[in-house]
């Protein structure tokens, strides 16, 4: 299950590098980018079918993943789900929610934008934060703590809180019925998992996050295919590959926690090299090995002091 399908690449004025829109299977569709991904979910068959997108991508990606949507579908975007509060993956919500119909607030009545947002509680915080700026009808609307299901485009859809991993906000999203999940910063391909202490993050909860992604996922052949996977940045994935990044991040959790009990600094954590083996996929100038050790190393002593 490595060949993919191409539906097409274009490089538009808005982004640097081209973006991809992938098949993944069933109604979902993954539109990769160096920025980021985006899982966008289509219903072709009924007159309610509409358009649901997982992440809106950074602001500049807006408008390319919009011309990009044009070429799949002349259905109106409905919903969309953002899973995390990083500009990544919510940076384009402001744009994309006026491209749909009229969205209602819970309990506030109608509003301007014209797509309904969903996130889990702390992300709604979180981008609702004053320094952000982030316009109303780009904000979400409905919000949850641990889960909230639905059936949109003749399918089962469920976010999931799995919080607190990367944040105290993450989410996934799985498209039962397509059998897709989306597993936002929780896993890729290309880096390290960001353990961002600062918003509630922990290395624990994230190796919990990536267990629950493997409970969810099914194989369909020698554990390649079954479920597909699209990770928050890379390429997409299956079962396998979820299973071989859950393990590179228990490993490296594992080997600072034997050094914390022997006793080490977090300065000797980082000089005992413990991603080497894993640098050279993984480390990326914006999150090194080294970050990642020491989100890691203060992340477990914060868990003993608790």
């Amino acid at each position: 299950m490595r060949i993919l399908l191409c539906l097409f690449a274009a490089t538009t004025a808005f982004a640097q590098t081209p973006m991809e829109v992938l098949h993944a299977r069933g109604n979902v569709y993954m539109f990769a980018s160096d920025s980021g991904n985006v899982t966008v979910q289509i219903g072709e068959h009924r007159d309610n079918d509409g358009v649901l997108m997982v992440d809106t991508g950074t602001a500049q990606m807006a408008e390319p993943i919009l011309a990009a949507l044009k070429k799949l579908t002349s259905k109106q975007l409905k919903y969309v789900v953002n899973t995390s509060a990083d500009l990544d993956h919510a940076g384009g919500n402001d744009i994309i929610s006026s491209t749909g119909g009229t969205r209602t607030a819970e309990g506030r009545g109608p509003l301007a934008a014209e797509v309904n947002i969903y996130a889990q509680d702390n992300t709604l915080t979180r981008l609702s934060a004053p320094e952000l700026h982030i316009p109303e009808k780009g904000l979400p609307t409905m919000s949850y703590e641990q889960l909230k299901d639905f059936t949109f485009n003749g399918e089962a859809v469920q976010l999931i809180s799995e919080a607190p991993a990367h944040t105290d906000g993450d989410s996934i999203v799985f498209f039962r019925g397509s059998n897709v999940i989306s597993a936002g910063e929780i896993f890729s391909t290309v880096t390290y998992p960001m353990i961002d202490l600062a918003r509630g993050g922990s290395i624990q909860g994230e190796v919990k996050a990536l267990n629950h992604l493997l409970e969810l996922t099914v194989p369909e052949i020698s554990q390649e295919g079954g479920t597909m996977v699209i990770p928050g940045h890379g390429r997409l994935c299956d079962e396998a590959d979820v299973t071989e990044y859950r393990d590179m991040v228990t490993i490296v959790r594992d080997r600072v926690a034997d050094l914390i009990e022997k006793g080490k600094t977090l300065d000797e954590a980082k000089a005992a090299r413990v991603t080497r083996d894993y640098d050279g996929r993984y480390s990326q100038p914006k999150w090194t090995g080294d970050m990642f050790v020491e989100a890691i190393y203060k992340s477990l002593k914060q868990g003993k002091q608790k």
